[in-house]
């Protein structure tokens, strides 16, 4: 990675369902970076899509991530069901691979009332699977588990980098909004910000820096967390000292903006880091 890339959640807005050739262009126009496909209700593209998407992920300062199914329970009480979540993690990889993303996130487990520690476990022994099924198709895709923005999810920042230490392709998606909804308000000042990069720089390297993939929109919240996005302007998301650390750790990579306008705030979002 060579800069800090700012994308969209999926296709732009004014695309207006004119599919990905369309969306494509506008994120050109807007002089954004890429985008994070989204495959949230199921693994599917059609191969002129995934040859637009590749071509487009091949450009010079362009890039490309995917998130994976909601439908993914690592830990649930139905093996059918952690078989169907690893297959859904497998197939976001493969698709990624093919598009030519560098990246996938997921969310990956709930507690489902069981102890954190024994979640972590469960959530371990099928990220073992996953990475020795990837590395035997030789895809090197970077999975991401991605930090979750309720009380009820797998998911804290402590956990999934604790899980990233095990496996040489696994490492967090951060997602700052769900950090700040799920702990009701705090994780959002620029000493905050400070400390939460302190810590993964610590546990993780010094190159989690060159190799980031981060989300960030406006959200809303109460006392058991995440309840929906909000456009950037409109939240206390406190974005402008988020991206002063995102500066001073001279962070590469992918920050993807789940704002409800889409490309409006991923556009605000740059245009305030590259005026840092």
């Amino acid at each position: 990675m060579n800069k800090l890339h700012f994308i969209t959640a999926g296709l732009p807005l004014a695309s207006e369902g004119k599919g990905y050739k369309k969306g494509l262009s506008i994120i050109d126009e807007m002089n954004l970076d890429g985008l994070e496909v989204e495959f949230v209700h199921g693994v599917r593209m059609n191969d002129a899509n995934q040859e637009l998407v590749r071509n487009f992920s091949q450009q010079d300062g362009k890039i490309v991530t995917c998130h994976g199914p909601y439908y993914i329970n690592l830990n649930s009480q139905e093996e059918e069901k952690i078989e169907a979540s690893i297959n859904r993690i497998l197939d976001t990889a493969r698709m990624g691979n093919v598009i030519g993303a560098y990246s996938i996130t997921f969310h990956a487990a709930f507690y489902m009332k069981q102890n954190p520690d024994d979640v972590s476990k469960i959530v371990y022994k099928s990220m073992e699977r996953i990475c020795a099924e990837l590395e035997s198709e030789n895809n090197n895709i970077w999975v991401r588990p991605e930090t979750t923005g309720k009380g009820t999810q797998w998911g804290t920042l402590e956990e999934i980098v604790q899980l990233s230490k095990h496996f040489k392709n696994v490492l967090p998606c951060v997602d700052f909004a769900h950090i700040h909804a799920r702990n009701n308000g705090i994780y959002n000042t620029y000493d905050e910000f400070s400390k939460m990069f302190e810590y993964m720089g610590n546990e993780l390297g010094s190159d989690i820096f060159n190799n980031f993939h981060a989300h960030l929109a406006g959200i809303e919240y109460g006392a058991k967390g995440e309840k929906n996005h909000l456009i950037l302007e409109e939240s206390d998301m406190n974005y402008k000292d988020l991206l002063k650390v995102f500066k001073e750790y001279d962070v590469k990579g992918a920050l993807v903006c789940e704002s409800p306008n889409i490309e409006g705030d991923t556009k605000l979002l740059k245009d305030y880091y590259l005026s840092l």
